[in-house]
């Protein structure tokens, strides 16, 4: 509903989500719902999907859960599912999850070909989901997790070759939890407070990047090097105004001038 509401204010931004959680929605109802966001954007959106990662919410509100395992095995399923309708095809499906009857969508969505992005961390099935079906590939890291991340990549890489993919087709993003200070002892700080009104575990601490302008840069800079395109950190309410300023008016103009 609020990309609904963005897609109407605005005139030039993209717009997805980082990711839905494919546990929440029926796979058809999800396909009709990205490509009325699609035109009511104008043909400026993103399909975002993944298996889901917080089993309270699923719980609390009376949905299935499983292992990761199998909300992957899910996931595999919803997508051939959603990018099948996507693209024109009357789909019939009978696994073990979803069962679908010669479906078939119109309208269908304004871009010829709506973009899928995937957020995806598991060496053995996620990344081989992403290789598949991913136009954008979605991982949060850490601010020093270079290596990490070019190790995924290699793997990713390889998943690709194996599905008969080029790899070169998927836009590589990178996301992240952040608060940014000038001190970064105060983004530290600031980001404890906000992972307490969220009741976050201390295992969030390995995805946040609670850190100075001239080390967000730096960290970037890196990962650009390293092949990554794109970047998308996530802000958690209350939002913080001095986070934003700082990404747009400092951040960017250092990562910019570096790689110029």
């Amino acid at each position: 509903t609020t990309l609904a509401a963005w897609a109407q204010a605005t005139k030039r931004i993209r717009l997805g989500l980082t990711v839905g959680n494919n546990t929440f929605r029926n796979p058809g109802v999800v396909a009709k719902m990205a490509a009325t966001i699609d035109h009511v954007s104008g043909g400026r959106s993103i399909f975002g999907l993944g298996a889901g990662n917080v089993e309270l919410e699923a719980v609390a509100h009376g949905l299935d859960w499983a292992s990761a395992g199998v909300r992957l095995d899910w996931l595999e399923e919803a997508l051939k599912i959603v990018t099948g309708l996507f693209d024109g095809q009357t789909v019939s499906n009978h696994g073990p999850t979803y069962h679908f009857d010669a479906v078939r969508h119109a309208p269908q969505p304004m871009q010829s070909h709506l973009p899928v992005l995937i957020g995806a961390e598991g060496e053995k099935k996620g990344l081989r989901l992403a290789a598949r079906y991913a136009d954008i590939w979605q991982i949060f890291m850490g601010i020093d997790d270079h290596d990490t991340w070019h190790r995924k990549d290699e793997i990713f890489r390889a998943h690709c070759l194996d599905v008969g993919r080029d790899e070169r087709q998927v836009e590589r993003m990178v996301g992240c939890k952040m608060i940014i200070r000038r001190d970064p002892d105060e983004a530290h700080q600031v980001f404890e407070q906000l992972r307490q009104v969220h009741k976050w575990n201390d295992d969030i601490w390995t995805v946040v990047w609670a850190a100075s302008p001239e080390q967000v840069a730096e960290s970037l800079v890196r990962y650009r090097a390293l092949g990554v395109q794109a970047f998308c950190p996530q802000l958690g309410w209350p939002y913080d105004r001095e986070t934003v300023e700082l990404l747009i008016g400092e951040v960017a103009p250092l990562v910019e001038r570096a790689t110029a």
